[in-house]
């Protein structure tokens, strides 16, 4: 009967995403093999793959033959990968990912070399280059193979190693983006040394910021090796990276990837973080924007007497003593109604209703959904007159 042709057909399946962290120091040294052993491992006979490299031009001021290494070290297989083109080197930072332009050039790079589905994109730089270039490998042909290189604390402990991509639009931070995983990711600890002192201290935040909601001990080890991590010791920021990189990992494979809830328990902090980005036309290092972001919930955890206030204490303390500033002017501008337009427009990033995360205690998260909108503003006022 015509009827039988008018009933529902439902179809339900899962994907396995499968990727590994490593970590290395001096990737593209030819005595390093990380890159290379991954590459000739994904090698299907009789095929010869490409590979487009974009590489942050911040690197190339402190790494001058960096760009000769590249070439040099995938001469060594180039009958498993070879380089297609020019080396592609874009400015970084937050502006990268507000300029179509860039954009543009990279998704007729792909059209224009030819990188296919098998093909990869190798992405060379901190948050924001991965962010664009992530974006960019994930709509080409609708999914090329990403490889991110990390060259931050920031992006070696948190963007990184996820699953987002972005850019920016509208005036909004990840307004467009997708939840894409690499098919590797690599952190070169070398890189880390390039860094000037306030990018160093900013991917500290994140650390703070998982340790915080996911493992009490790690925030004690990160109160403890204070010292050594404001004054740039490699050993200890390499554990705080990879522990931090482990929790996020965790998450992810443990946890809701793709966001399909309203729930964002990684993004404690960011609310007002992101807000503070774009009213401060990203003067403020995402970092940076996230520890106040931190102060800001923890201050209103406690006083909505979810958080002891030697817990408060405590935070606040960590914060300065890493060299991070706790408060910006922003807060408060226009009787701190721009910092209530953040809120609408984080519940409509989210999808559904607000879900804030807060804390009952350190490593300890509580999730809230509405905002008492007089106690943030007395949040704020506490933050501003803090010493």
């Amino acid at each position: 009967m015509f009827e039988d042709f008018l009933s529902p057909i439902s179809s339900e399946f899962q994907v396995p995403y499968r990727y590994t962290v490593q970590f290395t120091k001096g990737i593209f040294h030819l005595t390093n093999p990380s890159l290379r052993n991954f590459l000739i491992s994904e090698q299907k006979e009789g095929a010869i793959k490409k590979a487009l490299v974009v590489l942050d031009e911040g690197l190339t001021l402190h790494y001058p033959n960096l760009m000769t290494e590249i070439k040099t070290y995938f001469q060594g297989f180039d009958s498993v990968v070879q380089l297609t083109g020019n080396i592609m080197v874009i400015p970084g930072g937050e502006e990268c990912k507000n300029n179509p332009i860039l954009w543009e050039s990279l998704v007729e790079a792909v059209d224009t070399y030819g990188i296919d589905r098998h093909s990869y994109i190798v992405a060379i730089g901190g948050g924001a280059i991965l962010d664009l270039v992530g974006y960019v490998a994930a709509v080409s042909h609708r999914g090329i193979r990403l490889i991110r290189i990390p060259t931050t604390v920031l992006s070696q402990n948190d963007s990184g190693v996820g699953v987002k991509n972005s850019i920016n639009h509208q005036g909004k931070k990840n307004f467009l983006g997708t939840f894409a995983p690499p098919v590797a990711v690599f952190n070169d600890l070398q890189f880390l040394e390039s860094l000037d002192d306030r990018d160093w201290r900013s991917g500290m935040a994140e650390a703070i910021k998982v340790s915080l909601i996911k493992d009490k001990d790690f925030f004690h080890w990160i109160e403890s090796n204070g010292y050594f991590l404001q004054s740039r010791n490699l050993e200890k920021m390499s554990y705080l990276i990879h522990r931090c990189a482990e929790l996020h990992i965790d998450h992810i494979a443990n946890g809701d990837p793709f966001e399909f809830g309203s729930s964002r328990p990684l993004d404690f902090g960011h609310w007002a973080a992101h807000k503070l980005e774009y009213l401060t036309k990203f003067s403020l290092r995402h970092g940076e924007a996230v520890a106040i972001g931190m102060a800001l919930d923890t201050v209103y955890s406690y006083q909505k007497d979810f958080l002891p206030k030697e817990d408060k204490d405590r935070i606040l303390s960590l914060l300065k003593k890493l060299g991070f500033v706790i408060y910006h002017p922003e807060l408060s501008a226009n009787a701190k109604e721009n910092l209530y337009l953040g809120l609408q427009e984080f519940r409509e990033h989210l999808g559904g209703r607000l879900t804030i995360t807060l804390l009952a205690g350190i490593g300890e998260p509580r999730e809230i959904h509405e905002i008492d909108l007089k106690i943030l503003a007395q949040s704020v006022d506490f933050l501003e007159t803090y010493v």
